[in-house]
């Protein structure tokens, strides 16, 4: 309620003091005041969810009248009495008049015996006098109040209209032309102002009452005929019905503006709500994805080939090059989201935003390194692993050569060393054999070492998990085995070559004669087959395979030889572009630093810089995607080392990242300073001295402070905490920072500081933002609604009421706006309850976190 003033409600009801001396109502003027006054009240009372019939009978008990009283001045009377005795009613009606007297009205006449026993001159007079004041008495037209405030409303809003002239509140509205006006001057789309005439007052009339019960909610208070067949239609009814009009369409614009009030609140609302639902899915899908991949990280199954792991190598590949990178966008993005959405949080006055459980950013951190240390992991267990089968591969192809040329050379020798050939021979024949069996067993003993050689490979192969480990062990079995039995076949045969040498000595000595004789043909015999041996460079067929394999070898080393040196220029070509790249983005990564704390130009200008550097951030990405090329390279040659850059493609990716992940943050964090300093006021001086202290204690350059570096901060801005109470007391030079900082010994209230680090560090991450930091400090200075000015917005909406209706919210609010309060209101369970009754006040706290929504 406006400002009341008894002197002028005196002034203006000393004209009433005379009703009981000389108003002897005129029957014509008693029926409209009866009907005016009855549908005035219902007017009110409905929104108490009843109403009267007959006005001089239904309030002698006092408690309707109680109830009217309550209903349009918002106030609580005192508790009525129920009792059905006449006692009980006076006692009612006691405390209605006490409550109008309350409210500065003198009553002239009026006493409560009066209105029990149902006199309907004092009822009238009574319902009059509060229609005064709760409907009239409060208008105000340019310094104008009361009646003549009503009445120069009118004259301003019909002045434009032909054939209207309002200069009074009885015959200037008898033709039906002054309401018309009225109701097309607020509302043209419901009258067709130019077909009226003048000489058609019941059409007028009836129109303009039709038309305001319809689309204004105003009751239809007289009738037609009332006013037409009247002389002189009564002045209080006539001013009562238009002080309705005043009402509604003053209240039209009071509902228009807490109608806009509530939706820029509302919309606000679901915006945030839009924002938590939308950081709520990023986090659950970046979790969940981080929950499938751990797993395929700590898999350390492994291959049986060089090819399988190769693969897998590939597949790790292609994580970090085409999977990986898009999440780390999303876990940027998600951190972006929700720094911005806290922002617009404490901007609009609402409690910050708690994710849930398990989704909080440090959650998500979390997960995310033990992604990180999983893939470091696999990473190294791929390299280690394809190390493993590189060197089983090439244990296992010596292992075949050196059993393919061991198992050539026994081929046949078993059947050999099995032969009866000593049994026929002659004693020089038996000679040459046995010198032949001694070559033999030489060769034999050579050989050995081999046998040692391949069993030990074989072990070593076993040792090493080789996946084909049952077929090398049965192949090296195969040839141990053999091996013993040659040495025990080789031993048999010398035995048996031995006992025929000793028989065939005796019979040699029979054919020695003979043996002198053939001499000569002896000699020609063995000169022939020196020459025909001397065609040949190499007497056996070993020495001509071991003259094959040399040139072999030759070209295995010039091939070797070749591919160290590709080797080595892939070294060459990725240490080239990795110590480019490198410093490179190192580089950027300080000068995003420089810029997002130096106080060069506005913040426009700030962000502008920022975004350019972003533009050339994304340009370089080319360059990236070449080393990732070269890289690959290196890889699939297998190339575990390069002595040419101490950059490895890890570090790279995981800068590269980083650096990406840093510009994003640091624009994000410039834009959330330009809302807060637009939304909070603060010049680009205050910014400046806000950064100029923050970058003070900022030592490490973190962008962060710790708790004792923002306590400092603080205190060197004049707050002092020291006593649990804190208040602006102006910015310090060095000298009274040093003085404040000894005399107070940094020894802040406990209580009060854990609250102000609450406000700065809701997640208790430890440090506090340069964000939060402006945020706390110009946190007395926004603009924003509250709970209690929305709860008076839906007030005017509900029409006064402590509740809402649905067809309330949905006549009021656009349809979107409308549907979110329904969905959320709970049921309203006052006294004054009716169906469908919502509760917006718990509704409203609830906006601004002050109970659950």
């Amino acid at each position: 309620m406006d400002h009341y003033d008894p002197q002028q409600t005196n002034d203006y009801m000393q004209p009433e003091e005379d009703w009981d001396r000389d108003l002897l109502l005129d029957p014509a003027w008693e029926k409209q005041q009866r009907k005016t006054f009855t549908a005035w009240c219902n007017s009110h009372l409905r929104k108490a969810g009843t109403q009267i019939e007959n006005i001089e009978e239904d309030f002698r008990d006092g408690l309707k009248l109680m109830l009217l009283l309550e209903v349009i001045s918002g106030e609580r009377l005192a508790k009525p009495e129920r009792g059905k005795m006449r006692v009980h009613k006076i006692s009612n009606v006691n405390k209605a008049l006490d409550f109008i007297a309350s409210k500065g009205v003198k009553l002239v006449s009026i006493g409560a015996e009066e209105i029990v026993d149902g006199n309907v001159k004092m009822t009238l007079g009574m319902i009059w006098t509060i229609i005064l004041r709760f409907a009239i008495q409060d208008i105000s037209v340019e310094e104008t109040s009361a009646k003549e405030g009503l009445l120069l409303w009118c004259q301003r809003k019909t002045a434009p209209y032909k054939n209207v002239n309002i200069q009074n509140f009885h015959i200037s509205w008898k033709d039906g032309l002054g309401f018309c006006a009225l109701i097309h001057r607020h509302r043209p789309e419901l009258i067709d102002y130019g077909k009226l005439r003048k000489d058609d007052p019941l059409t007028n009339l009836n129109t303009a009452f039709d038309v305001a019960e319809k689309y204004l909610d105003i009751p239809k208070m007289l009738d037609a005929e009332d006013i037409v067949g009247t002389a002189r239609p009564d002045e209080k009814a006539i001013m009562t019905y238009v002080s309705s009009f005043y009402h509604a369409f003053s209240g039209a614009q009071k509902a228009e503006t807490a109608a806009n009030r509530i939706c820029k609140v509302l919309a606000v609302n679901q915006e945030n709500e839009q924002l938590m639902e939308d950081y709520e899915k990023l986090a659950s899908d970046l979790l969940e994805w981080i929950r499938r991949t751990i797993p395929w990280l700590e898999n350390r199954a492994p291959e049986n080939t060089m090819q399988a792991m190769q693969q897998k190598l590939e597949d790790f590949r292609d994580y970090r090059r085409l999977h990986k990178p898009p999440k780390v966008q999303e876990k940027c993005q998600l951190e972006i989201n929700f720094n911005t959405l806290q922002t617009k949080l404490r901007l609009s006055n609402r409690p910050a935003f708690m994710p849930s459980e398990g989704k909080m950013v440090s959650d998500i951190n979390n997960a995310w390194g033990g992604l990180e240390q999983a893939e470091k992991g696999y990473e190294e267990w791929l390299l280690n692993e394809i190390r493993r089968l590189e060197r089983l591969d090439h244990l296992a192809e010596k292992f075949r050569q050196k059993a393919s040329i061991h198992e050539s050379w026994t081929d046949g020798k078993e059947a050999m060393l099995q032969q009866k050939d000593y049994e026929t021979a002659t004693l020089s024949e038996i000679k040459a054999l046995l010198k032949k069996h001694e070559a033999f067993e030489s060769d034999l003993a050579a050989h050995q070492d081999r046998v040692e050689q391949i069993a030990a490979i074989a072990q070593e192969l076993n040792e090493l998990d080789y996946y084909d480990s049952p077929s090398v062990n049965a192949r090296c079995q195969k040839i141990c085995d053999q091996w013993d039995n040659l040495g025990a076949l080789t031993q048999k045969r010398r035995e048996a070559l031995e006992r025929t040498e000793k028989l065939l000595e005796t019979i040699d000595q029979l054919y020695l004669e003979y043996a002198k004789r053939a001499a000569p043909f002896n000699n020609w015999m063995e000169g022939a087959m020196e020459d025909l041996q001397d065609t040949f460079i190499v007497h056996t067929i070993e020495e001509i395979q071991v003259r094959q394999l040399v040139p072999r070898r030759d070209q295995a080393l010039m091939e070797e030889h070749a591919r160290q040196q590709q080797n080595e220029r892939l070294r060459k070509q990725f240490g080239a572009q990795a110590n480019v790249i490198g410093p490179w983005i190192q580089t950027k990564m300080e000068e995003i630093g420089r810029i997002s704390i130096e106080m060069h130009g506005t913040l426009e200008d700030q962000l502008n810089h920022l975004r350019q550097y972003e533009k050339s951030i994304v340009n370089y990405k080319p360059k990236i995607d070449q080393l990732e090329g070269d890289h690959q390279q290196i890889q699939e040659a297998l190339i575990f080392d390069n002595k040419h850059t101490n950059y490895t493609m890890e570090h790279i990716r995981v800068g590269w990242e980083q650096l990406l992940t840093t510009i994003a943050r640091t624009i994000n964090e410039v834009e959330n300073q330009i809302l807060t300093r637009d939304a909070k006021g603060i010049s680009q001086e205050q910014m400046n001295e806000f950064r100029a202290s923050f970058n003070h204690f900022d030592r490490d350059h973190s962008g962060t402070l710790g708790p004792e570096e923002f306590k400092a901060c603080l205190i060197s801005l004049g707050y002092d905490i020291g006593n649990d109470a804190q208040k602006k007391t102006g910015m310090m030079d060095c000298e009274d920072f040093r003085a404040c900082l000894i005399s107070m010994g940094y020894n802040m209230g406990e209580a009060e500081f854990a609250r102000i680090m609450s406000i700065v560090d809701p997640n208790r991450l430890g440090v506090v933002t340069f964000q939060a930091f402006i945020d706390f400090m110009s946190r007395e200075t926004a603009d924003t609604d509250t709970a209690d000015q929305v709860m008076a917005s839906f007030k005017i909406l509900a029409g006064d009421k402590n509740y809402i209706t649905v067809d309330e919210l949905r006549r009021e609010l656009p349809p979107d706006q409308a549907e979110y309060c329904i969905a959320r209101m709970a049921p309203y369970h006052g006294r004054d309850a009716v169906p469908g009754a919502l509760d917006y006040m718990s509704f409203s706290t609830a906006l601004y976190g002050e109970s659950d929504l």
